[in-house]
């Protein structure tokens, strides 16, 4: 919303009082509609992930991540999307479930380039994370699983090879125990300009112990369902320090990561929470308080969520949590959190205070009002361009028994869209979202970035037993904007943890570039700010080795690289 926009609804609010700048502000045209373009862009494989009508296991629940990235380094974001399969299958040949690697042909299309890429592989996949570990400037992609997860090397040329094992990060145990491994992220902790890698944990699971739907009975609202996650054991979060020669160090203990309440790890987000410019860690965690580890600078962390405020709900109670997203919602200086829940619940908004203190803002920003949805995937994102972050959810039910039954909103759920309004308060735009917005899948994990460079948002959302959605932004009347993607030096070539800021008349926004994150998933590393009406902006990088680079008047509409200490790259 522009500077005009928000003036001319407060004048209209106060000269008719019987209205609230909200209701007013989510009556007006929204100017903006998703749609789905999955089948003509060429996304057709479905993806697999457990039985479509009932489940034995909890393991057959939580689905899988997405991802866009630029694979082959051309300037167009390409889809990585993470699939599953299913107990006791019989997969004929050439017809079982596999990761599918999507090339952006740059015309609305992708190609599936999988197999040629090596990539192929089932199992029960899980979550994505992307980054340039290597430092080769080709990124790089992690996978987990239940089981082995995987680390894609991007080889340059189009292809990748699997160096989990070699490079000490497959989470293969001695015991033999198959870690079921969930959120990942990139994340440069000490600040030596190599990447290391978190990768949160959800149950020990074992199917030829765990408990069956009947034993307890595992009831839901009457049906019968999988049991779990409480009562059964919490996995162990996992830090991996990179050496800096293609292998990484299992650090949690060391690091303290181990040193937690909470357990039942899914969503996992890193960012520099107290402006101290080093990364910390939040983990959404499923039934119990989520984890927030702070960077004490020295190769350790401490988990401070409960002090901190974002470990439970407004009422102090824990939450099933899911996906998790950060971004400045209103300009302040300090990164937000926007958490998804179980249904019967509301997302978590907390504002970030400052000094590593944050306040549940769940209803007085608007977000109280949904609480018949299941959400996963997450994500701030300035669909309009306006300067002023937005909120967009993913939604589908755990439980398929649920079926299309009146409970909460059956297992296929629409999303949902929430418009900033600039005053630290969010309007329920959904219905006004278009047919992607409104469409009911069994969603999980979804990624944000902006397929055909044309200057808005896009979304990319993977489904559980179902085609992936992927939902093009178009804007009635065009908003300027920029977009920066970061090439480090003596930071890690990615950029990752690189804080930006980018300043317009009157306006100033912050964002970080970041690995992982939303529910399982990668969004793309190129940051993007909507400038509503201006011309030019002022950015200013605040890179992990502690360089500043200042790039003043960039014109709008316009995707620029930024070298660390050299400036816009051809310059």
């Amino acid at each position: 919303m522009t500077p005009t926009r928000r003036g001319f609804l407060r004048s209209i609010c106060g000269a008719a009082s019987v209205f609230s700048f909200d209701q007013i502000a989510g009556a007006l045209p929204l100017g903006v509609q998703f749609v789905n373009m999955a089948r003509e862009a060429g996304l057709r494989a479905k993806t697999i992930f457990g039985s479509e009508r009932k489940n034995k296991f909890l393991l057959e629940t939580t689905g899988c991540g997405a991802a866009f990235f630029d694979y082959d380094n051309d300037g167009w974001l390409d889809i990585f999307l993470v699939n599953g399969t299913r107990f006791e299958a019989q997969w004929a040949k050439g017809e079982a479930p596999t990761n599918r690697l999507y090339k952006n042909n740059r015309d609305g299309t992708f190609t599936d380039v999988t197999a040629a890429a090596g990539l192929l592989r089932t199992g029960w996949g899980q979550g994505v994370c992307v980054g340039d570990y290597d430092n080769d400037g080709n990124d790089d992609l992690y996978v987990t699983y239940w089981g082995d997860c995987a680390l894609y090397h991007n080889n340059g040329d189009g292809t990748f090879t699997d160096v989990a094992a070699k490079a000490g990060v497959s989470t293969r145990t001695a015991s033999g125990l198959k870690r079921w491994n969930t959120g990942c992220a990139f994340v440069d902790y000490d600040r030596d300009g190599h990447l290391d890698l978190f990768v949160a944990n959800y149950i020990d699971f074992d199917p030829k112990t765990a408990p069956l739907p009947e034993s307890g009975p595992c009831l839901y609202k009457g049906l019968m369902v999988a049991c779990g996650p409480p009562g059964l054991q919490g996995g162990k979060n996992i830090l991996f320090h990179n050496n800096g020669d293609g292998t990484f160090s299992d650090e949690s203990a060391a690091s303290g990561i181990l040193k937690t309440a909470g357990t039942y790890g899914l969503g996992v987000l890193t960012a520099d929470f107290d402006n101290d410019g080093w990364p910390d860690i939040f983990v959404a965690n499923d039934s119990t308080s989520s984890a927030l580890y702070k960077n004490n600078h020295d190769g350790t962390f401490t988990d401070i969520a409960i002090e901190a405020g974002v470990a439970y709900s407004a009422d102090g109670k824990p939450q099933a949590g899911m996906g998790v997203s950060a971004i400045d919602y209103d300009g302040d200086g300090n990164l937000d959190l926007v958490k998804t829940n179980f249904a019967g619940d509301t997302s978590s908004l907390y504002h970030n205070q400052g000094n590593l203190f944050f306040e549940d803002q769940t209803f007085q920003a608007g977000l109280g009002r949904n609480t018949r949805f299941l959400g996963w995937g997450v994500g701030f994102l300035d669909f309009d361009n306006d300067g002023w972050p937005d909120i967009f959810v993913c939604n589908g039910h755990v439980y398929p028994e649920v079926g299309e039954t009146d409970l909460e909103s059956g297992y296929r759920e629409r999303k949902i869209l929430y418009r900033n309004l600039g005053n630290g308060k969010f309007a329920d735009v959904s219905m006004d979202g278009g047919p992607g917005i409104l469409e009911k899948v069994p969603g999980r994990g979804c990624a944000f970035g902006d397929f055909d460079n044309d200057g808005d948002i896009d979304v990319l959302v993977n489904c559980v037993n179902d085609v992936p959605q992927l939902l093009r932004c178009d804007q009635a009347a065009k908003t300027n904007w920029l977009k920066v993607k970061t090439v480090g030096v003596k930071s890690n070539r990615s950029g990752i943890g690189a804080r930006i800021y980018c300043a317009t008349e009157g306006h100033r926004q912050m964002d970080e570039v970041r690995s992982g994150g939303s529910y399982i998933s990668q969004n793309d590393l190129r940051v993007h700010f909507g400038l509503g009406q201006a011309e030019t902006a002022d950015l200013e990088i605040h890179w992990p080795s502690g360089q500043v680079d200042k790039l003043p008047a960039l014109a709008r509409n316009r995707i620029y690289t930024v070298i660390e200490g050299k400036g816009l790259k051809g310059k």
